[in-house]
């Protein structure tokens, strides 16, 4: 048994055998979870003698583990109809996702998802970090954390007719400064050399003391980081992965605000981040957007007739593009040569497609009677170097941390990529723009969000726990701020899909030039 319910029946007291009802209950755990470390909270204390007499010394006792202590979060009669829950917890820079999971089954009762309330104050990590130093700057960004919380968990109960106080355990992944606000901790030094956060590893906290409305006794796993740039959303992520059980050595690359990459086997793990996500976020391009109703996720043009073709989600009239949709765009307009290797918009072949604004070239992708805002959709030549910039430091990150471990792209048995960008990205066209590494399309798996399927993992099993711990001590961080080979990388990176054509052979560029 390796869930954090266990069923526990205990012999009544009488008088040959008066032992006290939490020695009674805690003798028959530590046999039971064989440790010597097991602890009862006050606020169960006073409700014990009831709760035992009640359920006639059967009981089932939820539980948690702060590292070698186990904790008594609860005790419930073994035939109640209330389920126990537990609470895992995505703590996005853009979006939050809350799961409820039944902790006797382990199986999801219900989950939701919102945007991160703190938008409105910075949509990016720096922003919120330089508010938080005004004054009443982090108590604000905290309680939007914590209200918004509050009320999705109070939505998430509605939705399966859940009360938030059976809820007894939370796990909670974030990046290291998301954390740092969750906690209200001061991330100040974090983006100020050299980047130190105020804790890596906080552990368990009562839920209570966060202001987080569930049961009184309950306590949040929030897991841990390695540092300023390696926050615990990335140890779920490797936990979600398997990667640190993995024989055979393989990557995880997550891609957001910034890009994430881990690589390594079950003997090892050597991590780094840089900034390649900002051009597949909303903002960077005028037409970006996050993943939504009416946005465009897939996009293909005839390499004959030069028509562009899109697909949103939902099949609702675009609006917009997200990261996915910008890099299959991208990749068939190079392909067919409507931009060239530099990146730059060929007018001989855009023809009528392209028209001038203040002096920058503009693509129509979507004509004003198709789309949904009324106006053309169009992707302009800045947002284009942007996004090469972008895939010029995702490719250079990738070759800097693989070199640095001396193994090449071809020994990875496996390319995980994760969050919404690895559930929506084409493989195949972020190798045709040289973003990712030409490997075969089978090696590319999607982990969908793997931040909430390692939380969820910490709530399913408790064997998790000292996993978790075992990660994070066997992550090497590689800093990309001051290795000068990440930079030339990326200046070789700048062309598509590379200077060096023979990286990426199954990459055939049309050579054809019709003007249209």
């Amino acid at each position: 048994m390796a869930g954090w319910v266990r069923y526990i029946s205990i012999a009544p007291p009488n008088l040959q055998n008066n032992t006290a009802d939490a020695d009674r209950l805690i003798g028959e755990l530590k046999t039971q979870l064989n440790t010597d470390a097991i602890d009862i909270d006050l606020y169960l204390l006073k409700r014990l003698p009831d709760l035992l007499r009640r359920c006639k010394y059967n009981v089932n006792c939820i539980l948690f583990k702060d590292r070698e202590r186990w904790l008594v979060t609860g005790v419930a009669h073994p035939q109640d109809i209330n389920p126990i829950y537990g609470l895992a917890v995505d703590l996005g820079t853009t979006r939050i996702v809350l799961r409820l999971i039944d902790l006797s089954t382990g199986r999801i009762t219900a989950e939701t998802s919102s945007d991160n309330p703190q938008i409105p104050v910075g949509p990016d990590i720096l922003a919120r970090i330089h508010f938080a130093d005004q004054d009443g700057g982090l108590n604000r960004l905290n309680r939007m954390i914590i209200d918004g919380l509050n009320q999705m968990i109070i939505r998430l109960c509605d939705s399966c007719k859940a009360e938030p106080y059976n809820i007894y355990s939370l796990s909670v992944a974030g990046n290291t400064a998301m954390t740092h606000f969750f906690m209200s901790l001061n991330p100040r030094w974090m983006i100020r050399e050299p980047y130190i956060p105020v804790i890596n590893r906080p552990g368990l906290i009562k839920a209570e003391e966060l202001g987080i409305r569930v049961n009184p006794a309950a306590r949040v796993l929030i897991f841990p980081s390695v540092g300023s740039y390696f926050g615990g959303d990335l140890i779920a992520g490797i936990l979600f992965s398997g990667l640190n059980k993995a024989e055979d050595t393989a990557i995880l690359v997550d891609v957001g605000t910034n890009a994430e990459v881990v690589i390594g086997n079950r003997d090892w793990l050597v991590a780094c981040a840089g900034a390649a996500g900002p051009a597949l976020e909303c903002g960077a391009t005028k037409i970006g957007m996050m993943a939504g109703p009416g946005v465009i996720d897939q996009v293909v043009i005839d390499h004959d007739t030069y028509n562009i073709r899109w697909h949103t989600i939902d099949n609702m009239p675009p609006k917009g593009i997200c990261g996915s949709g910008l890099i299959d765009l991208a990749s068939h307009l190079f392909l067919c040569g409507m931009i060239d290797i530099k990146g730059k918009l060929v007018p001989s072949v855009c023809g009528s497609r392209l028209n001038e604004k203040d002096g920058i070239r503009h693509l129509v992708g979507v004509p004003a009677e198709d789309s949904a805002t009324g106006s053309a959709l169009t992707i302009s030549q800045a947002d284009i170097d942007s996004l090469i910039r972008s895939k010029a430091a995702m490719y250079a990150i990738l070759e800097t941390i693989t070199s640095s471990v001396g193994i090449s792209f071809k020994d990875l048995s496996t390319f995980y990529v994760a969050g919404t960008f690895g559930s929506f990205i084409n493989p195949r066209s972020a190798i045709s723009i040289g973003m990712l590494p030409d490997l075969p399309i089978d090696r590319y798996k999607s982990l969908g969000n793997s931040s909430i399927g390692g939380t969820t993992m910490a709530l399913t099993s408790s064997k998790c726990l000292d996993e978790i711990d075992g990660i994070r001590g066997r992550v090497t961080y590689l800093e990309l701020n001051v290795n000068q080979e990440f930079m030339n990388r990326f200046s070789a990176a700048m062309f598509l899909p590379h200077t060096d054509p023979l990286l990426f052979r199954s990459v055939k560029v049309r050579t054809s030039r019709n003007p249209q």
